[in-house]
């Protein structure tokens, strides 16, 4: 583990009776990305954040947060993190001040260092508006907004956020986004599970996708975004093809079939590496086939999402 590497995975599993939620999982984050936990529902993200902030324990494997196992010493491991794990809730009849003065008190915080954080964070989430009111009358969106300001307040390293955005409304939702998104360019750490892609595109460096507990891909959402766009080939031609040189080109390595979508036009789903195209050209030239021309379009993150969620099961 190199010392940029803040959150270390280590062969995690966790069983719940013959159900396994998490299968041998490996990831490692370094200090100040983003990193998008990305899955369906019920895909070991939350099971794998619990394990994380110590909720529960897993069956076998270790979690380091900052070098520190979060199973042999909880407390020194968890103190660099803040998190929102589930649907946070608040005692209602609290304002946002006060319920962030109680907070930082539980962990040993300073009244002056209170009072500071209490205001910047407010204004960071945009509640400052509202630091007087009671919490009971604060909409989900809100109450989101606090949540993170709460896991702030200590200035952790590490934001853990487990479907930040779940059960808001679109405006909720983009609220929560811009505040990831400053949280970001401020150097967090943020770990952040989500079913939804456009939420991890638009707030995130990294993307690790799991699926039953296991990690499919783990790259730069940049780098997903690329090979998602160079997925389908358009081939113009300049006479109709034969059936054998379809044939041909459709058992040619990494072609996973093709397309006609006019009698001179074909889309070809090619899953090799970009850099390889070249070949599958010179395979439709020696086929007999009389190319205009021969350009990758755009298959969206969304769809190679789904291609690697399907082939996983």
């Amino acid at each position: 583990m190199t010392a940029d590497i803040i959150i270390h995975i280590e062969g995690l599993t966790k069983d719940f009776g013959i159900v396994r939620a998490v299968d041998n999982l490996n990831l490692d984050i370094r200090k100040g990305t983003a990193v998008g936990f990305l899955g369906p529902n019920g895909a070991g993200k939350t099971t794998t954040i619990k394990i994380l902030t110590n909720l529960i324990k897993a069956t076998s494997g270790r979690a380091y947060l900052n070098g520190i196992d979060v199973t042999k010493d909880p407390r020194r491991a968890l103190s660099c993190v803040g998190s929102v794990v589930e649907t946070p809730e608040f005692y209602p009849f609290l304002t946002p001040l006060e319920s962030l003065a109680y907070l930082g008190r539980i962990r040993g915080m300073s009244q002056g260092e209170i009072e500071r954080r209490s205001k910047e964070l407010l204004v960071t989430v945009k509640l400052d508006k509202w630091m007087d009111k009671r919490i009971g009358k604060f909409s989900k969106g809100m109450k989101q907004r606090l949540a993170v300001a709460q896991a702030l307040l200590h200035e952790p390293e590490i934001l853990i956020l487990d479907e930040p955005t779940t059960g808001l409304d679109p405006r909720g939702m983009v609220e929560i986004r811009e505040i990831l998104k400053g949280l970001r360019s401020e150097g967090y750490t943020i770990f952040m599970s989500s079913h939804l892609l456009p939420e991890v595109q638009e707030t995130c460096d990294y993307v690790a996708m799991i699926d039953y507990g296991r990690l499919l891909v783990y790259d730069s959402v940049e780098r997903l975004s690329t090979m998602a766009n160079m997925n389908k080939i358009e081939v113009d031609l300049a006479e109709a093809p034969s059936k054998e040189a379809l044939e041909r080109i459709g058992s040619f390595a990494g072609v996973k079939g093709i397309e006609r979508v006019t009698p001179l036009r074909l889309y070809i789903e090619y899953s090799a590496e970009p850099s390889t195209r070249y070949l599958l050209l010179k395979e439709m030239l020696d086929a007999g086939l009389k190319v205009n021309s021969f350009n990758p379009k755009g298959l969206a993150l969304e769809n190679l999402y789904m291609q690697m969620i399907q082939e996983s099961r």
